[in-house]
């Protein structure tokens, strides 16, 4: 498998989808939920509040590696981040990365039952298309040449 080093367009799609779904293992199953991430770059690390309730630390503790996975279907744009993940309770970062939608779970950033979940990025792989209309123009167009369609950039990225 081969590996490019990261030049920015992991972190660009990562800050524009926002959102997404968090897989840890659970025993021998694994589970995914879907996240809020606050993206570090300078760090190299994506933060992500949680609350000690649901089980995620426990998960992290047992098997530390997770995937992220974040997708614009809409935009036709995908990324999937293997990494090590670790649970702090931090509370100065828990109240810099307070924001708006935490206030759906939580009253206050001193709520003693939020953790943040650190994820430090090891690998990545991202598919950035041109967009949904563009791209079943391509596949029409292949299928009728028999040619392979440029379905736009994909890459694995080392971290």
């Amino acid at each position: 498998m081969t590996y490019i080093e990261d030049d920015g367009e992991v972190w660009d799609l990562v800050e524009k989808i926002g959102f997404c779904m968090l897989t840890t293992q659970s025993g021998g199953e694994l589970k995914a939920r879907p996240m809020s991430a606050h993206i570090e770059r300078v760090e190299n690390a994506l933060y992500f509040l949680t609350d000690i309730k649901g089980h995620k630390d426990d998960e992290v503790a047992q098997h530390p590696n997770v995937c992220l996975a974040f997708a614009d279907t809409k935009k036709q744009k995908y990324v999937s981040i293997s990494g090590v993940a670790e649970v702090q309770n931090d509370r100065e970062k828990i109240r810099d990365l307070w924001s708006t939608p935490a206030k759906a779970w939580w009253d206050s950033p001193d709520d003693p039952s939020i953790r943040i979940l650190k994820v430090t990025p090891r690998s990545a792989e991202y598919w950035d298309s041109p967009g949904t209309v563009i791209s079943y123009i391509k596949m029409a167009a292949a299928a009728v040449t028999s040619a392979k369609p440029d379905m736009g950039e994909n890459a694995k990225v080392r971290m």
